[in-house]
């Protein structure tokens, strides 16, 4: 056997679903080099082997499963107080790669973070470094925050101003009236972008940056004015707190897009709607004729998480449409989304098809939808999106497949009459899929051989062949036919070899750890 094929060998077994916890556990071994790493942060785990590596001596393996978003957050919770405030800090920071979702990090593991007295024993880092990377990292949930508000913990409750418009106004009120010093401070620092006057005295300490000042905040007559004369309109045409009578000037203005965003508004007066339904421009009436539904804040803003976006749009999937800065908890109604499936317009279409609590019935109605973006839409949010749409928007949509490869109900099988597609990332899926007679593991492209190499309907004495040859030797290891005596018997002989010290992955882009 040779030694060239060690590296390969050990992360195919790393990522072999058949692979037993005594067969991963050996990969924790310093020789088992970047395999055990990969596979630390990069794939769901047993068990005893979640609890090898939590226990781990070296501080690398537990910062790699730091970053895992595969096994249960819950199981993540030993890191939060882990010696190092680099293992801390990478847990605070999440996953490495792009992901449209997150999974959100338990609410005990987030409440040790945030309280945490010092950065770990190690001293490489702060505990505010390690809060800082966590409230980038979209692994706090909104309704986190709002169940902050009520802790009894004062430590706690100045965080839950951190998202101060996501508060109800109760709550509000209760930490403006807090009696600890510290968060009524923080209160009255967060509040003051719903005071005009405030906002007016604050905005030249923004200087070139106050553009969102004009987009979020509450404004006085003057910073209305201001607001014209510098060109800000956009902003102020979506700012819930923009004065009726600045919106009455906006929906006459001669740019077409500021006109489309006064349209969108929940607050129009009919008077408005019927101005700006007769407009010449297109879309503009367009968003006119679908004011019917925006009547509070919330809907608006799940409607302008669609419209305009395109079939392609690799957007962050967040919270199931919770974010009213308003009305926390008052935001569209089940029956709101089911009104909008039925719709005669596609962007409401689309609008529904991106709400996972859709009832069954109207899922396979979406499913059938003369509109693309509405399938595509359903198959990236939808749990129940039927399998056979997970795979079409796989294939004609390659922006997608990275969300649609993760989703739980992303089909292996059924793709066999795809194994002579001209793109390599689809023949992969094929070349895997267990229904196969004859896997190609002579595919010109090497992604398609690994696959194929990984195709459980191979026969034992294939994938030896396979194991020896440097294209197919990682799709073979990671074969869930490979005997696990196989596996040990690779493993002796890959962890007596040199190991390759594992390379070490460098931060997140803006990360301060």
């Amino acid at each position: 056997m040779s030694d060239s094929l060690r590296e390969p060998w050990l992360r195919g077994i790393a990522f072999n679903p058949a692979a037993p916890s005594d067969v991963l556990v050996r990969l924790l071994d310093r020789a088992g080099g970047e395999a055990g790493l990969l596979m630390c942060e990069g794939r769901d785990l047993p068990d005893a082997v979640v609890d090898a590596i939590v226990r781990h001596p070296a501080v690398v393996i537990r910062r790699a499963f730091a970053r895992n978003q595969y096994v249960d957050s819950a199981q993540l919770a030993p890191l939060a107080t882990d010696p190092s405030g680099i293992v801390r800090g990478w847990l605070a920071g999440g996953s490495r790669r792009y992901t449209r979702r997150v999974r959100p990090l338990t609410d005990d593991v987030l409440v040790t973070l945030l309280t945490a007295q010092d950065g770990g024993e190690d001293g490489k880092v702060s505990a505010h470094e390690i809060v800082a990377e966590l409230m980038s990292s979209r692994q706090l949930p909104l309704s986190f925050f709002r169940s902050l508000a009520g802790s009894a913990h004062p430590g706690l409750r100045v965080p839950a101003t951190w998202r101060w418009e996501s508060l109800t106004p109760a709550q509000r009120a209760a930490l403006l009236d807090d009696p600890e010093p510290a968060v009524r401070a923080a209160a009255q620092d967060r509040n003051w972008a719903l005071d005009p006057d405030r906002v007016e005295a604050r905005l030249p300490s923004f200087g070139s940056r106050n553009a969102w000042v004009f987009g979020g905040c509450a404004l006085s007559p003057a910073l209305v004015e201001q607001g014209f004369a510098e060109g800000v309109v956009r902003s102020m045409a979506r700012n819930r707190h923009t004065p009726a009578y600045a919106v009455a000037r906006l929906a006459h203005h001669p740019e077409a897009a500021v006109r489309e965003l006064v349209a969108a508004r929940p607050d129009l007066g009919p008077d408005l709607v019927a101005q700006l339904s007769q407009d010449p421009v297109e879309d503009v009436r367009t968003h006119a004729r679908l004011h019917a539904f925006p009547r509070t804040w919330a809907e608006y803003e799940v409607i302008d998480r669609v419209v305009g976006h395109g079939p392609d749009c690799v957007c962050p999937i967040s919270e199931p449409f919770t974010g009213s800065l308003v009305e926390p908890d008052v935001g569209p109604s089940a029956d709101w989304f089911a009104a909008c499936a039925v719709s005669g317009e596609a962007v409401l279409r689309r609008v529904a098809a991106s709400w996972p609590g859709l009832s069954p019935e109207l899922v396979a109605t979406l499913a059938q939808d003369d509109d693309e973006e509405v399938r595509i839409r359903l198959a990236c949010h939808h749990p129940l999106a039927p399998p056979r749409l997970l795979l079409e928007v796989f294939v004609t949509r390659p922006a997608h497949r990275p969300h649609l490869r993760d989703l739980p109900a992303f089909p292996r099988t059924g793709w066999a009459h795809l194994i002579d597609h001209p793109d390599p990332e689809v023949r992969a899926l094929a070349a895997a899929d267990p229904a196969l007679a004859a896997p190609p593991v002579q595919d010109p492209d090497d992604s398609v051989c690994r696959a194929a190499a990984g195709n459980p309907s191979l026969p034992p004495e294939v994938l030896e062949e396979l194991l020896a040859d440097p294209r197919t030797a990682e799709g073979a290891a990671a074969n869930p036919s490979l005997p696990v005596p196989r596996m040990h018997a690779l493993i002796d002989h890959c962890l007596k070899a040199p190991a390759t010290p594992p390379a070490v992955a460098g931060p997140r882009e803006g990360s301060r750890i």
